[in-house]
């Protein structure tokens, strides 16, 4: 289950990485105490693998490895280089949060995503701006590699969203950590349409946003 470690401590650190809890195992990380389908969360409760919140955190970590791919096919100095490692950070960050029951004490030492929603929307303010038209139209997935990554990144984090949703009725998700998830996914299709222009790829429109339509 990605970096989920199956560790029944009552950790004050972030359990997704459990970093504190692993010095001096060096390398070792099968414990073989989720063999059972079980694993542990921050506090030492035992829940069932595919329990909501351990689905949602699933789906973080396959979006933040998308991201790690798409990273990956850039040049060391791409423009977008520092942006996105910053994203993958917030999102591991955030991981422990998703992780820690929301009545859980002390809460993990890493920080909330405040601030990121505001800084991706600027960063999508200078896209646009550079774009030859407005963001108007849906697209096709696609183009080059790299619009087609973004756009795979995009989906895998609405799709980690609707699982945040979901935790979120069962136990609350703070609200900064489900408003940077949403502007993500908007980021990454203003990111496929730059790419696409970027490598002078023709964007394949499919039709108008709703509101958009006459």
């Amino acid at each position: 289950m990605g970096q989920c470690l199956d560790i029944d401590r009552n950790t004050t650190n972030c359990y997704w990485t459990c970093f504190d809890e692993i010095r001096g195992m060096k390398g070792k990380i099968t414990t073989k105490q989720g063999d059972g389908g079980t694993t542990s969360i921050v506090g030492g409760e035992r829940v069932a693998k595919d329990d909501p919140r351990i689905e949602c955190l699933g789906e973080l970590d396959e979006a933040n490895s998308a991201l790690g791919l798409l990273r990956s096919k850039l040049e060391a100095d791409h423009q977008w280089e520092t942006g996105l490692q910053r994203i993958q950070t917030e999102m591991m960050n955030l991981m422990s949060r998703v992780a820690t029951p929301s009545a859980h004490e002390p809460k993990p030492r890493v920080p909330l995503p405040e601030g990121s929603a505001e800084w991706m929307e600027t960063w999508m303010d200078s896209i646009e701006e550079a774009l030859p038209s407005e963001t108007e139209y849906f697209l096709l997935p696609g183009g080059g590699e790299i619009s087609a990554l973004c756009h795979i990144c995009r989906t895998q984090v609405r799709r980690a969203e609707r699982r945040l949703v979901t935790l979120n009725r069962m136990d609350p998700v703070d609200s900064s950590i489900l408003v940077f998830v949403n502007r993500l996914s908007d980021l990454l299709f203003k990111l496929s349409r730059q790419a696409m222009q970027d490598c002078g790829v023709d964007e394949e429109r499919w039709r108008l946003f709703v509101e958009k339509r006459k």
